[in-house]
């Protein structure tokens, strides 16, 4: 049953989406930045902790109530699906770990924006995961890091890195780090990569550290955690979130292009009168519901405390295939005109691919569902 929160939340976020987002996003497409009222009014009216506990300062939503406000979010521009998105998922990464001391100097503050922290993993010349070749030692009190980050979201304002490093002389999962790392910290050198064909405004760094040196006492967790802060807890609902804000995105594009099709006439007929347009606007539908199923399904088994790394995976993968899908589709039926930047269309066709980037790829998703459906017919061969 949704709680009162959550119906309070559902109506104003979709009166803010239909109204201040799309003139917030009309101002980042002509000006190519996000202003900082942006974030002030995203956190002013509480979008950016709605997933976080109540005890946070958060509004305490279940995951499948937080997903079903965040599909009417990836109704707005990119960049503050974006913005909703990691604030509302971070948290969970930094808390997994965290001391009591910890919680109330990084967590709590996030929580309530006093702050802002960005994922740090991905290097220019490793995947994101068990390769990283960031390195750390320790000195006393500090470590020291060397290495180089890049494609880091947020760069441009971000307070703090939680950056994911490696004790020198370490592989795989062992010996990695989680360290928060300060936006001044001596050794940090922050480069803003160029812009990105879509969400415009959001700016990626490139991080190079060179005898950085950090407190210990900003590593989360122990020595060798360092992944298991990256992954517990973050990755799976993450994936599910991003496979929501396709559905969300889509929807919008379906909507826009029924639209379209009822207004556009040629040769004296609505395009929505013909059959192959109709035919079309009825797959882009069933194909949105499908995601929609999947990432609710995954969400009720999150919040029921069961692991949903195969169901996250599915939910991500599908629906950012079905995100290009509906997308290409609806391009096709704005006709040339949705190929110009004036069209709303146009700006959720370029936003839409970096989804299929997020948390991993296709491929990535791929091979976590195959585990699963191996070790599962492996199992029945032995039962057998």
């Amino acid at each position: 049953m949704a709680t009162l929160d959550f119906e309070h939340y559902k109506s104003i976020v979709t009166e803010y989406v239909q109204g201040p987002a799309r003139a917030l996003a009309d101002d980042i497409e002509q000006s190519g930045k996000v202003p900082q009222r942006v974030w002030d009014d995203l956190n002013d009216r509480g979008f950016l902790r709605l997933a976080a506990p109540r005890d946070y300062g958060g509004a305490g939503l279940c995951f499948e109530e937080y997903l079903q406000l965040l599909e009417q979010f990836a109704h707005m521009h990119g960049s503050m699906r974006v913005i909703v998105h990691v604030m509302n998922s971070l948290w969970r990464s930094l808390d997994s770990k965290a001391t009591p001391e910890q919680r109330d100097r990084f967590v709590i503050p996030f929580v309530q924006g006093k702050h802002r922290i960005t994922f740090t993993l991905t290097e220019p010349n490793s995947g994101s995961g068990a390769d990283i070749k960031t390195t750390a030692r320790r000195d006393g009190e500090d470590y020291v890091i060397n290495g180089e980050k890049w494609m880091i979201i947020f760069s441009d304002v971000a307070d703090y890195f939680l950056v994911f490093c490696r004790l020198a002389g370490t592989s795989g999962g062992e010996g990695t780090l989680a360290l928060l790392v300060p936006r001044d910290a001596p050794g940090l050198e922050i480069e803003l990569m160029p812009s990105a064909m879509g969400i415009t405004g959001t700016a990626h760094g490139h991080l190079r550290l060179k005898e950085c040196r950090v407190p210990a006492a900003n590593r989360l967790g122990a020595e060798g955690d360092g992944l298991e802060v990256a992954f517990r807890g973050f990755l799976d609902p993450s994936r599910t979130a991003i496979g929501m804000t396709c559905v969300g995105a889509a929807s919008r594009a379906l909507e826009l292009a029924a639209q379209h099709a009822q207004k556009r006439v040629t040769f004296g007929k609505p395009l929505a009168s013909r059959q192959t347009i109709q035919m079309w606007l009825a797959e882009m539908a069933t194909d949105i519901e499908a995601a929609r199923q999947l990432c609710l399904y995954a969400a009720r088994l999150f919040d029921g405390g069961q692991p949903i790394s195969t169901q996250a995976a599915m939910a991500k993968l599908f629906g950012t295939e079905m995100l290009q899908r509906v997308t290409d589709q609806a391009l096709q039926i704005h006709g040339g005109m949705g190929y110009f930047k004036s069209s709303e269309i146009e700006r959720i066709y370029r936003d839409a691919r970096m989804q299929r980037f997020e948390e991993g790829t296709s491929e990535i998703q791929k091979m976590v569902i195959v585990r699963d459906v191996l070790a599962r017919t492996q199992d029945g061969r032995s039962e057998s």
